[in-house]
């Protein structure tokens, strides 16, 4: 009893409470510290350093080589991993460069022999996290799926002008056709690469039916047939 009543006197006590302090410290303090100041880019993820929420850009050679490492005049990118950040995690945002898709407005377009359709597209795209593209995508694109869509659908107009007959080909050979003529100039004009191109709805208009009705030369059963289709 007398040794635990001079335990919990003047020194005694004090010296548990700098021991339990040390022991908190180096249990819980110190991991969080080191929480704060690191940060996890996830595989999904890439991450650029930024400041004062523009991209950092690489002013001088680093020192030491390195595979992922950029030129002078490149965004700083954060690859998958953990990273440390200083002086807070606040400094580095996020870029999502995960896939994503947008719909094409309906057009009415014509292939080569004068068949009318009206096509139903969207196209997938997704952010490259490098260097001048990356520059591109945040900061000088104001609305990038705008932007992008107008190309796309222009080069998809032109590819749908070569097809003969009244159905448009597989989506297979739409898309490799589409992207050949226009994935360059999307990233060199958006800094996203240019993933699919998809019909979704392809329909002859009623244009193209009554047309076809007035060319026929037999007005038979078959263009009344068209005409009726109309109403």
């Amino acid at each position: 009893m007398d040794m635990l009543l001079s335990m919990l006197g003047g020194k005694g006590l004090s010296g548990l409470l700098k021991t339990g302090t040390a022991i908190l410290t180096i249990v819980l303090v110190v991991p969080a510290l080191l929480k704060i100041f690191i940060v996890t880019v996830d595989e999904g993820w890439a991450a650029i350093r930024t400041r004062n929420g523009k991209p950092i850009i690489r002013n001088r050679p680093q020192r030491r080589a390195s595979s992922r490492g950029g030129a002078v005049g490149e965004v700083v990118v954060l690859h998958p991993g953990s990273h440390g950040a200083f002086p807070l995690f606040f400094w580095y945002k996020l870029v999502d460069v995960r896939c994503r898709a947008t719909d094409l407005p309906a057009r009415e377009m014509t292939g080569a022999e004068g068949h009318q359709h009206r096509v139903h597209a969207s196209f997938e795209w997704r952010p490259i996290p490098s260097g001048r593209d990356l520059r591109v995508f945040e900061l000088d694109v104001m609305n990038v799926t705008e932007r992008a869509s107008n190309i796309v659908g222009a080069a998809l107009r032109d590819v749908i002008r070569g097809f003969d007959g009244a159905e448009l080909p597989h989506n297979d050979e739409i898309n490799t056709r589409v992207i050949a003529a226009s994935a360059e100039d999307v990233r060199r004009s958006c800094g996203v690469e240019l993933v699919r191109v998809m019909v979704t709805g392809d329909a002859l208009t009623d244009g193209y039916l009554l047309s076809t009705a007035l060319r026929d030369t037999d007005r038979d059963a078959q263009a009344v047939a068209a005409l009726h289709a109309l109403n």
